[in-house]
């Protein structure tokens, strides 16, 4: 939701969207917190005690976590008990007037409970539903419990980690399956929220798991080879096969060189330009030829430079190169300056936090950093009043808290 009452902001892409957001941890949160800085109205459903673990894992400051404030902002909250009859008639009743619904537990789960798709389609034919697993509804995988680090070795990203010195596998030390399959669920959702709009369907079941997201992420480039199954096909290393951190005098940089006119260009950043006319490393394949005597030069010629002379020069000589930046400068960086990437502000409980505001950024319909995280329950009273529901009477009940 809009952080301003200024009606002279236009709308987000997605005002007049109604989301409840049933998920927890990231890989439906941040889906629905994408929704939400595109103006989508999110209600983050929990339940009540424990809730979302994401409330009490990792830094935190006045009972707020990092990493919730990172997957939820936007978002209003409402405490459903979701064990009582009059809980599951609640949420009935709330996707009756919603346009999403966003839920990862486990296959089988809602269906037990009474809000699976079918439940809810039955009181909202136009509903998106939005199911998130770690290996699908079905399979011999299925009711297996996951987190991104299982989807990582599963999928097969793990093992394109694998260091080519040692054979062993590695993980992305960020939560990479998770994060690609919130971006495939908020994309997919916008895309059937689109079919509906365009009559195309009235409303329909999402179904994801997180293993096809990952899949489908890692295939584009590290299953260029794969992708060929004739045995006469002409096979090469990947791409990322050949990435590799450049270690300098002082600190490490990457560089990528493909074409001869790079190389010329890197060559220049040496101060060694002759190089370039050397017929071992004049064209691209000699350079493949001779990569045993090219390497060990290279490494020679880095170790005699600085990183930020080497990053500077490289870029003069239209040579791709940037310096290894480590989270706690990412902010003060020139560009990520200049493009506005953060924002600073005062939370009630947490203090000063620093967030990123929405990457795409949108003409006429701009997205916006919403509201801080909710903590549990805070809106509870309002939604269900929305729906001309007596929250006291609720309360009263423990239905809502």
């Amino acid at each position: 939701m809009p952080t301003t009452d200024d009606t002279s902001v236009p709308p987000g892409p997605l005002t007049g969207i109604k989301v409840l957001d049933l998920s927890v941890m990231i890989s439906g949160p941040l889906a629905g917190m994408m929704l939400a800085d595109q103006g989508a109205d999110v209600i983050k459903v929990e339940s009540p005690g424990l809730g979302d673990f994401m409330r009490y894992l990792g830094s935190s400051k006045g009972g707020m976590t990092g990493i919730f404030l990172n997957n939820n902002r936007g978002k209003r909250s409402i405490v459903i008990d979701l064990k009582k009859p009059e809980g599951i008639d609640l949420l009935k009743k709330l996707a009756a007037t919603a346009d999403v619904v966003i839920q990862n537990f486990r296959p089988g789960a809602v269906e037990r409970l009474g809000i699976g798709y079918d439940d809810l389609r039955a009181v909202n034919p136009r509903l998106v539903y939005c199911s998130i697993s770690g290996y699908g509804p079905d399979g011999p995988s299925s009711g297996h419990r996951v987190y991104d680090n299982v989807i990582q070795a599963a999928s097969g990203l793990a093992g394109v980690q694998t260091d080519p010195r040692t054979g062993e596998p590695s993980l992305f030390r960020t939560l990479i399956c998770d994060k690609v399959t919130s971006l495939t669920a908020a994309q997919a959702i916008t895309a059937a929220l689109f079919a509906r709009a365009a009559g195309n369907a009235e409303g329909q079941h999402v179904v994801l798991a997180m293993l096809d997201a990952a899949v489908a992420f890692m295939w584009p480039d590290s299953g260029m080879d794969a992708v060929l199954l004739d045995d006469d096909a002409n096979r090469t290393p990947t791409i990322g096969e050949n990435y590799g951190i450049t270690r300098l005098k002082d600190g490490f940089a990457a560089v990528s060189v493909v074409s001869d006119d790079e190389f010329r260009g890197l060559c220049a950043t040496y101060g060694r330009p002759e190089l370039a006319d050397d017929p071992r490393f004049s064209s691209m394949m000699a350079r493949g030829q001779n990569a045993s005597q090219l390497v060990p030069l290279m490494s020679e010629l880095n170790a005699q430079m600085e990183a930020a002379d080497f990053v500077k020069r490289a870029q003069a000589n239209d040579v791709p190169a940037a310096s290894v930046v480590r989270i706690p400068d990412l902010p003060s960086q020139p560009q990520i300056e200049n493009n506005k990437v953060f924002v600073e502000r005062e939370h009630p409980t947490a203090g000063r936090v620093r967030e990123p505001r929405p990457a795409a950024r949108f003409s006429s319909t701009p997205a916006r950093v919403g509201d801080f995280a909710p903590s549990a329950g805070q809106h509870s009273d309002d939604v269900v009043a929305e729906i001309g529901l007596d929250p006291v009477a609720l309360r009263a009940a423990g239905v809502i808290h």
